[in-house]
């Protein structure tokens, strides 16, 4: 197989496409998405696809694959979080400032990146791992608040 250099133009075309297709309709495969990129003209290997789908942020639901920023997060249901609410496994406190939430291995960076782009008063910064996210506090009233909003959204 002959090997493809691409640019950042062609890639950065390549992730607009992949993002609309994975918006459009549900893609339950890469082999699927290969075959939808290649029919618009996109040269893809099954690498470069992966490479995209992480890089995107994108995740293997139980059925397809979606986007962290599908969801407006600014809301307080879990219908606002979308498909990504099905990631997170537990949510507890340690301290008075600090909020751990569990998720499934390889979502905790799409959940924190749902929760910074919704910018909760509660929350001063985030930092995640593979599988847990920390949410941290000004205050214990703060984290209450936050702890009530994640339970609510989550249902843990």
């Amino acid at each position: 197989m002959p090997i493809i250099m691409l640019n950042d133009h062609h890639r950065e075309t390549r992730r607009s496409a992949i993002v609309r297709l994975l918006r459009q309709a549900p893609v339950r495969k890469q082999a699927e998405l290969a075959r939808l990129l290649q029919r618009e003209g996109h040269a893809v290997t099954q690498s470069s696809i992966s490479r995209d789908l992480r890089e995107l942020g994108a995740l293997k639901a139980s059925d397809r694959y979606v986007l962290p920023g599908d969801a407006d997060t600014a809301g307080h249901t879990r219908d606002d979080f979308g498909a990504l609410a099905q990631f997170v496994r537990d949510v507890r406190t340690a301290g008075p400032s600090l909020t751990v939430v569990k998720c499934t291995v390889g979502a905790a960076q799409s959940v924190a990146a749902a929760i910074d782009k919704s910018e909760w008063p509660e929350v001063v910064g985030t930092v995640s791992g593979d599988d847990t996210l920390f949410l941290a506090t000004a205050d214990g009233n703060a984290q209450v608040r936050l702890v009530e909003r994640l339970n609510r959204i989550f249902r843990v």
